[in-house]
C-alpha cells in the first residue's frame, strides 16, 4: 500500500506494477486523482502554460494496480491497518507493507500575517488563484485614478529567492510585459515586482555563478531584486522588513517554508526537521513493514552522507531504490542503501529563460529552459499526452500569454449577491475589506 500520489508515490507504483509475485495486491491512495508537477506551477502563475499541462491523471499510470482517491486519517502500525476517508465513506484497510509518500504542506505561520495576507504556491489551486489575483489587480488599476492606490495595486512582492521565488518572479515579469498591451491605462512603471531574499544571493542550491546570472537576468527585465533583507511581518498594506522599512504592496507571494502533513503528527514515528526518520534502506525504524520516501522522509544519502533534498529528482530516485528493496524483501532477499548521485538542478526564470547545472555543465538562457521542459515532459504518462503537451508548449512559445480570468460559476450563482465579480481584487485574499471595496465598485 502506497500513500501519496506525488513523484515518489507514482514512480514507485509504476516500478512495482506488474512485477509483484502472484497473490500480492498493489494499492495507491491519494487525496487527488492526479500528480502535480509542482516545479512547473510558476509557469501556470505566469500563464505560460495551462493548468491541465502540469497534472497527470494517476489512473493513466496504472495497469494492474488499484487506486483509491481518499484521505488517510489514522495509522495503526501495530495492527498494520489504516483508516481512510473516501467518496464512499470511511474505510479501514489492512496492509502487509506500507509506503509513506504523501509529501508536505505549505507553512503559513512563519511570519506574522502570512496566513491572512500572503499567497502561498504549493498546489494548482494556489497557482490559479495567484494568476486570477494578478489579472484582477490589472483590471482594478484600469479603474483607479489615485496614484498611491495604483502603485499599491501594481506592486507584487515575492518572498523567497530559492527556486520557486526566482521562477515566480521571472514568470510574472514576462507575463506582465506580454499582456500589458491589453490594459492600456497602466503606466510604464506599473506594475512592479520586488523579490526579497534574506541570503546574500539568489538560488543558493546552485553554483554562485548561476545565482548571479539569475540575478542579472531578473534585474535586466525589471524585477527589483533585494538580497540580504528579511521580511518580518505582512499586512493588508504590504511587507514590513526586519530593519523597520515598509514596502507598500497589495499582493504578497510567499514561496518559503513547508510543514509536515498532519498525518505525520498523528503517527508514532520518529520525526526530525518535520520529516519521518528512515533507515539506510528507506524503512521506518521500529515499524515493521513501514517505509517512507519523498518530501515526508528524512533520508541520508549513502553517497555523500548528506540528507537528500526534497526535490522531484531525488523523490524519483528514492522510489526506484525502494522498488528494488520491496521486490527483494518479497523474495526473501536483502535490502540496499539509498545511494544516488545528483544529476544537477535547473531553474526556469521566465519565458524561454533558465539557469542550471547538469552533470557539472553550467547552462543559462534558452538551452537550460528547453532542457528543463524536456525533463518534465518525459515524466508525463502515455505517448498521446506527451505529444499533445509538446505541441501546446511549442505553440505557446511564439504567442502572448493567455489573459483569461477563469472562474467556475454555476448558473444558480449568476444573480447571487455574493457573485464573484462583486468583490474587488483585494477581497480575494482579504475578506475583511469586502464591504468597502464592493461599495467602491
Amino acid at each position: 500500500m502506497i500513500i501519496g500520489g506525488g513523484f515518489a508515490g507514482t514512480t514507485l507504483v509504476q516500478a512495482l506494477d506488474g512485477r509483484l509475485p502472484d497473490g500480492v495486491e498493489l494499492l495507491l491512495i491519494s487525496e487527488e486523482s492526479h500528480t502535480t508537477f509542482n516545479p512547473m506551477l510558476p509557469e501556470v502563475v505566469g500563464a505560460s502554460i495551462f493548468p491541465e499541462q502540469v497534472v497527470a491523471p494517476i489512473r493513466q499510470m496504472l495497469s494492474r494496480a488499484h487506486f483509491i482517491m481518499g484521505r488517510v486519517t489514522a495509522l495503526d502500525s501495530s495492527r498494520r491497518a489504516l483508516t481512510c476517508t473516501t467518496l464512499a465513506g470511511e474505510r479501514e484497510i489492512g496492509y502487509e507493507h506500507l509506503v509513506l509518500a504523501f509529501g508536505n504542506r505549505a507553512r503559513l505561520d512563519l511570519l506574522p500575517g502570512l496566513a491572512d495576507h500572503a499567497l502561498p504556491l504549493k498546489t494548482v489551486g494556489d497557482a490559479m488563484h495567484i494568476r486570477n489575483v494578478v489579472l484582477r489587480r490589472l483590471a482594478r488599476i484600469e479603474l483607479e485614478d489615485a496614484p498611491d492606490m495604483r502603485r499599491a495595486l501594481g506592486h507584487f512582492v515575492v518572498i523567497g529567492g530559492g527556486f520557486s521565488g526566482v521562477e515566480v518572479a521571472g514568470e510574472l515579469v514576462d507575463c506582465l510585459k506580454s499582456i500589458r498591451r491589453y490594459y492600456p491605462r497602466t503606466n510604464g512603471y506599473e506594475p512592479k515586482i520586488t523579490l526579497l531574499q534574506d541570503l546574500p544571493r539568489l538560488l543558493p542550491e546552485l553554483p554562485e555563478k548561476l545565482g548571479r546570472a539569475a540575478h542579472r537576468s531578473l534585474a535586466k527585465r525589471g524585477v527589483v531584486v533585494r538580497t540580504g533583507v528579511r521580511a518580518a511581518a505582512i499586512s493588508d498594506r504590504g511587507v514590513r522588513l526586519a530593519d523597520g522599512e515598509f514596502i507598500a504592496a497589495n499582493t504578497v507571494l510567499c514561496t518559503i517554508g513547508t510543514q509536515p502533513n498532519p498525518l505525520v503528527e498523528r503517527s508514532s514515528f520518529t520525526v526530525e526537521r518535520g520529516r519521518i526518520v528512515v533507515g539506510a534502506d528507506l524503512s521506518v525504524p521500529d515499524a515493521s513493514g513501514v517505509w517512507a520516501i519523498g518530501d515526508c522522509a528524512l533520508i541520508r544519502n549513502a553517497r555523500d552522507k548528506a540528507f537528500a533534498p526534497p526535490t522531484a529528482q531525488f523523490a524519483i530516485a528514492e522510489a526506484r531504490c525502494l522498488a528494488r528493496n520491496l521486490l527483494s524483501v518479497l523474495q526473501g532477499g536483502p535490502t540496499s542503501s539509498f545511494n544516488y548521485r545528483s544529476r544537477g538542478s535547473i531553474a526556469a526564470i521566465g519565458h524561454r529563460k533558465g539557469v542550471g547545472s547538469v552533470f557539472g555543465l553550467q547552462l543559462s538562457g534558452l538551452p537550460a529552459w528547453l532542457l528543463w521542459r524536456a525533463y518534465y515532459l518525459s515524466k508525463m504518462p502515455t505517448l498521446g499526452r506527451k505529444v499533445r503537451i509538446f505541441v501546446e508548449w511549442t505553440w505557446g512559445m511564439f504567442f502572448p500569454n493567455d489573459i483569461t480570468h477563469l472562474r467556475f460559476i454555476r448558473s444558480a450563482e449568476l444573480d447571487s449577491p455574493t457573485h464573484p465579480s462583486t468583490p474587488s481584487p483585494l477581497s480575494e485574499s482579504r475578506p475583511n475589506v469586502l464591504r468597502v471595496e464592493a461599495a467602491n465598485i
